[in-house]
């Protein structure tokens, strides 16, 4: 096999909260891994360092003078391939769909250029609009993308254990990986005939358990008693999962562990579901789903007839609670009202039948530590210091106006 092509990956800080709230969006789980983790499966590209928005890493200043690639962190993936015709500095790939810059070889003077989506700074090549090739671009295109990522990430990571393919078994049944440090009660039922179920290492299935495939259960994670997984759900490390879930990604670190329904969603880490939380993933008009990114953003179409949910890193839900279809949970809400939830929440909203209040940060970060700890997760100082920016960038209250992360600055930090 071919060497690695080395590339960086650029995160120009669009359109994805609460997805990308507290992680660059290379780290963002789209299937059943994340796009730095799926460049390493394939194995094509070798991930050298990174540009993210201020607030999220400490960039060291880049050093190099000599032209490079540079790869959009919002791409679901992108293979060698495409990165052929970018021999000479100043030639970019553009997405033909969206006109966004997908990867680009360029000199460091360039670089401002690039993080501002620029395309007149370059000679521009163009991508077709294939299923996997275009940006994401609101926080639903993790929904939209999902089932292509979870069938590929899966591929990748069943061809990297070497454990064949679905020709070496009889009949429509594919591969279950269960890894010797997994763990699956044998009442539990493991369904391949749509697609493979991967357990990564100390994963736990417990007795009645139901996982059909395709799907993903990471590192330490456990899908409890007579927990329904549908097709297309991705559990991220160090969850639990209970209830029925359907075409879910979980980026890790979560609770749902009780009975209730969450179909067509994505929820980030530190998240608490209350018993009996469930969700509506399909309109009664069958019709597609209309959802806004942020609480002032306009009323968009998501292209999308089954969308659920886009929940954001340490929400918290009350028993019973319902949310609507669509809805957009920002980071740090707290929701406890026995009104459904539903369109766009904004960031630290503490919800109840009395009306919305701010969550006071002091009493945020006393709750965010007590759940890491449960997990023996201390918060760092850099995630205080992001947690507090993001609380002040939204200081006048709910459903305000949410004020942009600040851009990349041109520098870039090794991995």
């Amino acid at each position: 096999m071919p060497h690695p092509i080395p590339v960086y990956l650029f995160d120009d800080g669009k359109g994805l909260a609460p997805t990308t709230d507290l992680r660059p969006a290379f780290d963002v789980r789209t299937g059943a891994l994340t796009l730095v983790g799926r460049l390493a499966a394939a194995g094509e590209l070798q991930v050298i360092g990174v540009f993210v928005p201020d607030g999220l890493s400490v960039n060291p200043v880049l050093g190099r003078r000599e032209p490079f690639l540079a790869v959009n962190a919002r791409c679901p993936m992108i293979r060698a391939a495409d990165l052929e015709r970018l021999a000479q500095p100043g030639t970019a790939l553009v997405h033909e769909a969206s006109s966004e810059i997908m990867a680009a070889r360029v000199n460091p003077d360039m670089l401002a250029a690039l993080l501002a989506d620029d395309t007149s700074a370059f000679r521009l090549e163009k991508h077709a609009d294939t299923p996997l090739s275009r940006p994401l671009g609101r926080p639903w295109h993790v929904r939209s993308h999902r089932d292509a990522l979870i069938r590929l990430d899966l591929s990748l990571l069943l061809t990297t254990k070497a454990l064949g393919t679905a020709a070496d078994h009889a009949g429509p049944v594919q591969l279950a990986h269960i890894p010797p440090t997994a763990v699956v009660h044998p009442s539990a039922i493991l369904d391949t005939e749509s697609g493979p179920v991967y357990l990564a290492d100390h994963a736990i299935v417990r007795p009645g358990a139901v996982l059909c495939g395709p799907c993903y259960v990471g590192p330490y994670s456990t899908v409890l008693e007579r927990a329904i997984l549908r097709p297309n759900t991705a559990i991220g490390p160090y969850c639990k999962v209970g209830g029925e879930v359907s075409g879910v990604i979980f980026q890790g670190f979560s609770n749902k562990a009780h009975d209730g329904f969450l179909g067509d969603s994505w929820v980030g880490e530190w998240v608490n579901l209350g018993a009996g939380t469930t969700n509506s993933n399909l309109l009664n008009t069958y019709g597609e789903v209309i959802a806004r990114a942020s609480p002032t953003g306009p009323h968009e179409r998501t292209g999308e007839q089954f969308l659920g949910a886009i929940i954001g890193d340490h929400v918290k839900t009350a028993i019973c609670t319902r949310i609507m279809t669509g809805a957009v949970i920002h980071t740090g809400c707290m929701i406890a009202t026995t009104a459904a939830a539903a369109g766009c929440i904004g960031p630290f909203s503490w919800c109840t039948d009395a009306g919305v209040r701010r969550y006071t940060l002091a009493k945020f970060v006393e709750t965010a530590r007590a759940m890491m700890g449960r997990r023996g997760v201390k918060p760092t100082e850099a995630y205080n210091a992001r947690l507090a920016s993001l609380h002040e960038m939204t200081a006048s209250g709910p459903g305000a106006p949410e004020r942009p992360c600040p851009a990349p600055s041109p520098r870039s930090r090794p991995t």
